[in-house]
């Protein structure tokens, strides 16, 4: 990443090199970060501990430790939360880098929305300065995310931001 990039631009190597601002924490398999759209409060995102396109390119361990993370976040996304339950994504079609969506989705979502995937959501979801993080609006909800991983993660597993 060179000085003229910003984290958005190479969000893994930011959480590698700390100027991520969105990390949460470090955990053995990857880096869970908040949302930048939070028009379904709580979705956060896994990011690998090193740069790949897809989870194939993963070694077994390092697939199994990323896809272990993926559900220990949906676990504090949903405890933090208080969602109905957890959708877990991953595509790489838009954003070509493996990554991992956890959306909480909630009874208030219109019956219309909440059997379908989020991405049917219009645009305006992803992209109004309405539904992006705040740390003034979301910051208690990122803190009960960091909190439950700090409380069901230990040792090796985790080194909280």
């Amino acid at each position: 990443m060179n000085g003229m990039q910003t984290w958005q631009q190479n969000r893994i190597y930011s959480a590698i090199n700390g100027t991520n601002p969105m990390v949460m924490a470090r955990l053995s398999g990857g880096f869970a970060v908040m949302g930048d759209t939070q028009f379904l409060p709580g979705y956060a995102v896994l990011l690998p501990k090193r740069e790949v396109t897809s989870l194939n390119d993963l070694s077994l361990s390092e697939r199994t430790e990323f896809l272990k993370d993926m559900s220990i976040l949906g676990d504090a996304v949903l405890q933090a939360t208080g969602a109905l339950r957890i959708n877990d994504d991953i595509l790489g079609n838009t954003d070509q880098f493996l990554h991992a969506h956890v959306f909480p989705r909630y009874v208030s979502e219109p019956p219309e929305r909440l059997g379908k995937p989020v991405w049917l959501y219009s645009l305006d979801h992803w992209s109004a300065p309405l539904y992006q993080y705040d740390p003034k609006k979301h910051g208690r909800l990122r803190a009960e995310i960091i909190r439950y991983l700090r409380d069901h993660l230990t040792g090796n597993d985790h080194m909280p931001n």
